[in-house]
């Protein structure tokens, strides 16, 4: 049987230069990232070994590594470079990548901005058997 499970990071808060305006990237401000990871459990959850799961330490890091690096205009442009960077792990079918701004130059009081993206590998889901049609 085959499951899909999920492994969620949530709030990592990461320092970064994204921005379209001069002042975004030369002060920089904080990024937060949430990243739901969909891959099945079950070897690792009959081993009990860390070596069959997606290790979400390595993942937070990967993440980090993604915020506090070159710079991009756009937090969507931002979501993929994640969403393709956590994809090329073993064992990820799909991921949800949540980049919020929460700093975002805006000349209005708000709470939040962000941008959500979904990415699947193209082998990610089993492909349905073609179906008869009867005449």
């Amino acid at each position: 049987m085959d499951f899909i499970d999920e492994i969620a990071l949530r709030g990592l808060r990461v320092f970064g230069r994204h921005g379209v305006y001069d002042h975004e990237r030369r002060d920089g401000q904080d990024f937060v990232v949430d990243v739901v990871l969909y891959v099945s459990t079950a070897a690792a959850a009959e081993s009990d070994d860390v070596a069959d799961t997606v290790h979400y330490g390595e993942v937070a890091e990967q993440v980090a590594a993604i915020v506090g690096g070159e710079p991009v205009n756009l937090i969507e442009t931002l979501a993929q470079r994640i969403a393709d960077a956590v994809l090329a792990r073993d064992g990820v079918r799909m991921v949800a990548v949540t980049v919020h701004k929460p700093n975002a130059p805006i000349d209005r009081e708000f709470s939040d901005v962000s941008v959500t993206i979904r990415r699947s590998r193209p082998d990610a889901w089993p492909t349905p058997p073609e179906q008869e049609i009867s005449a």
